[in-house]
């Protein structure tokens, strides 16, 4: 016997038993209460945040372990156990991944930045859309899992790190804290419109430090303009960027270069003997920030600024790396027919131009790693007035407990 979805997909009457559980108002509280939690990044106060989440799932009897990856910055992990095996072991589980940090809340709002107002279906605040919002639908999701007492071949982790909004200290840590490859797959949690993506760039940052010699203004002979080298830098970076562009993914376009903050010179009498250049370089897949920093230096090296007098320096200080996964992979179709079930918006199959935290999990462990979640990266994330539609968050606790349920079938449930 089976229902509809508002979808017009199948699902079984166990299925919308668990689905009959998941309340949208449950949604709404957790998510005004994560937003009301400060949690800018930088500085890197994520510790209110990860407090409210920590009891939510407590609350929820979900186990919850708390592991500090820096003073006063925690990563948490919250799990409903499988059920165990012949063998007396629970199978490979499903990992939801997300962050607790959100970008500083910046000029422009309207309404309270930490308010978590409900207006015309929407609920607003810094980061109800990135991503405090698809945190509380992984909880309710896995809360509504626990009550129907669903029995499920592995466990489901929800793993809300620290600092993904910057250096990725907290996904690091996980990933180096234990074996991470006992994963069917990973369900990154991240604004996407409810649209599965198969398929993120990275992210690296360079720093080019290029140093001459101080002199005074009046005597600019006398000196060495570092600016004047870094000025060459920056027009190498522009033609690299173009370059790029004429070999793009099919799904996520090209890499690209982008300069994003120049400090040089001490005044504007002195010839500059210092100048720093720092840019961003997105990655696609398979692209390591090794490789982009040895072909950096590379061009660097070819504009013989070493024989205007000048020394250069190159580092790459970041790196968050993509990853694809196959579209015909079975943790794909079935997580996406999922989402199709649950009343997602039955978009196809796509890229992100972003970066997440889910590359980690695929280089480092060798799981498949899609990203789905409720709102929007590209009209929402890092803006004023960012908000996400309540109905977003109800659709997207349904699709993660019918992708847990579906991914982690048992015999008994077949």
């Amino acid at each position: 016997m089976a229902e509809s979805s508002s979808a017009g997909q199948q699902v079984s009457t166990g299925e919308q038993a668990v689905l009959d559980l998941i309340s949208v108002e449950e949604i709404v509280e957790l998510t005004q209460a994560l937003v009301a939690a400060p949690g800018e990044n930088p500085p890197g106060g994520e510790s209110a945040t990860t407090a409210v989440l920590a009891e939510a799932c407590r609350s929820h009897d979900l186990r919850c372990e708390l592991t500090e990856v820096q003073p006063n910055r925690a990563n948490l992990s919250a799990t409903l156990d499988g059920a165990a095996g012949t063998d007396g072991a629970a199978g490979p589980g499903l990992l939801l991944l997300g962050h607790t940090d959100v970008v500083p809340i910046g000029d422009g709002w309207s309404l309270d930045p930490l308010g978590g107002q409900v207006r015309a279906g929407r609920l607003y605040g810094r980061g109800a859309t990135d991503m405090k919002g698809g945190l509380a639908a992984a909880v309710v999701a896995m809360s509504a899992l626990r009550k129907a007492g669903v029995a499920l071949s592995g466990p489901v982790e929800l793993a809300a790190v620290v600092d993904e909004e910057e250096d990725g200290a907290g996904i690091q840590h996980y990933m180096a804290a234990a074996d991470r490859s006992g994963f069917v797959g990973c369900i990154v949690a991240e604004p996407t419109d409810l649209q599965t993506i198969i398929a993120a760039r990275g992210d690296s940052y360079a720093e080019v430090t290029v140093r001459g010699r101080a002199a005074h203004a009046g005597r600019p002979s006398d000196g060495v303009n570092a600016i004047y080298g870094a000025a060459a830098v920056i027009t190498e970076l522009e033609n690299w960027h173009h370059e790029l562009a004429t070999d793009a993914h099919p799904l996520l376009g090209p890499a690209s270069w982008s300069v994003g903050q120049v400090h040089g010179g001490t005044g504007t009498a002195i010839v500059p003997a210092e100048c720093v250049v720092h840019a961003d370089r997105r990655l696609l897949p398979g692209e390591t920030s090794a490789d982009v920093g040895a072909a950096l230096s590379a061009r660097v090296a070819r504009l013989g600024l070493e024989q205007r007098g000048l020394s250069v320096e190159t580092r790459m200080t970041m790196e968050m790396p993509g990853f694809e996964t196959e579209r015909e992979h079975p943790f794909v179709v079935v997580t996406d027919g999922a989402v199709s079930a649950a009343g997602g918006p039955r978009l196809p199959l796509g890229g992100w131009t972003a970066a997440c935290d889910g590359g980690f999990v695929q280089r480092d462990a060798d799981v498949p790693v899609l990203v789905l979640g409720p709102g929007s990266v590209a009209e929402q994330a890092h803006s004023a007035d960012e908000s996400v539609g309540i109905e977003e968050l109800h659709t997207a606790a349904r699709a993660y407990a019918l992708a847990a349920m579906r991914l982690l079938s048992t015999p008994e449930r077949v």
